[in-house]
């Protein structure tokens, strides 16, 4: 099963992450996306937009005005989203033109902690 984890991370800490699997020559086995913040994870994951990636999971490339009617939602509206996804690499283009949410799971990771 192809998971996604998006998760919380400094870029500092992404950064690390990196260097340590270059030097170690070991790739990372699952897709990790991360955010900044808890609250730019939110921005970006509203409600609206997680049941579009549900719709989305597993189907393959499919058009907005698709992505919309399986949502039960306006094509404008879900073209905002689309395009907010796309931009955080939620979501990727297809070469046919259409987009997908190429995962079959997405795992949310992130720690509240007292200060």
């Amino acid at each position: 099963m192809k998971t996604v984890t998006l998760d919380v991370s400094s870029p500092s800490e992404v950064m690390d992450d990196f260097v340590q699997a270059w030097k170690s020559g070991k790739a990372r086995q699952t897709a990790r996306i991360s955010f900044a913040t808890p609250e730019l994870l939110w921005k970006v994951l509203t409600a609206k937009r997680w049941e579009l990636l549900k719709a989305l999971k597993g189907a393959g490339p499919v058009s907005i005005r698709e992505a919309a009617r399986r949502v039960g939602r306006d094509v404008k509206a879900v073209h905002g989203d689309v395009k907010a996804l796309l931009t955080a690499g939620v979501l990727s283009r297809a070469e046919s033109g259409g987009i997908e949410f190429p995962f079959e799971a997405v795992k949310v990771e992130f720690l509240l902690q007292a200060a």
